[in-house]
């Protein structure tokens, strides 16, 4: 098993399905895994912006992290937009580029781009180049876990040397780091100071309404008593279009 398709299997553990892609010499490794595979499906678009454009509408109406796939150099570049949608819309998103062979980094090579600067305001919670097969497993489990914790872009950059070689699991020794796959989201709550304000502001308003977003999915019912108890109207924005039904009373769809 080469380290492409390492990279495939531990996707399909996180529950990727589908890759958003266009297809590059950069990538030729994860391209022939993709071959290989039926467990992930290879999605090509028609230019690499699309890929992340793509990748993001699939984390907003899905609620999974969308994965988009891109060469080195010029491909790697045209991820940006899309990739500042996620950022900026606050989903999750994981992006895998390619890159010169690892020998030939720093010596100007054809389409050679520093990708780690170039992703690192886009995916600030994380952004990293792999250098070994051993470090593929830990860079994609890193990657899809801040991804969905931090509600925001990730990148891993996989030279295309790396791609092609014999995968490897990380030593049993010092220095070596090891992760797993999943991830369960932690329950906040607000403070009870802040909670009985909040009350006591809606309590005293007159003309109360409220607008839904993302952040309300699967609080419909709580969404339709606050509001019936407090006799106000609901909009609903286009990511929060799920939360309680069109038909309810009182709801309207921005």
């Amino acid at each position: 098993m080469k380290c492409a398709d390492a990279v495939l299997m531990r996707l399909r553990q996180w529950g990727v399905r589908r890759v958003y892609g266009y297809p590059g010499d950069g990538i030729n490794g994860l391209l022939g895994a993709f071959q290989r595979t039926q467990e992930v499906r290879w999605t090509q678009v028609a230019h690499e912006e699309m890929a992340a454009f793509m990748a993001t509408a699939h984390a907003k109406f899905t609620g999974e992290v969308g994965v988009c796939m891109a060469t080195s150099g010029p491909g790697a570049i045209h991820l940006l937009n899309g990739l500042y949608d996620a950022k900026m819309d606050h989903v999750p998103v994981l992006a895998i580029v390619g890159q010169v062979a690892r020998i030939s980094l720093g010596t100007d090579f054809q389409q050679e781009v520093n990708l780690v600067s170039l992703f690192s305001d886009v995916a600030s919670a994380y952004t990293v180049q792999v250098s070994t097969p051993a470090g593929v497993r830990q860079a994609i489990d890193r990657g899809m876990r801040i991804a969905i914790a931090t509600r925001s872009p990730t990148c891993v950059i996989i030279p295309k040397d790396v791609q092609e070689m014999d995968a490897e699991a990380p030593p049993h020794k010092h220095g070596a780091v090891f992760t797993g796959s999943g991830y369960v989201a932690p329950k906040v709550v607000p403070v009870a100071e802040d909670l009985d304000r909040a009350a006591e502001i809606l309590n005293e308003g007159k003309r109360v309404a409220i607008l839904v977003g993302a952040g309300c999915l699967g609080a419909g019912d709580l969404v339709l008593q606050t509001a019936d108890r407090l006799g106000a109207g609901i909009a609903k924005a286009l990511l929060g279009k799920a939360v309680c039904p069109d038909d309810a009373p009182g709801v309207i769809s921005l």
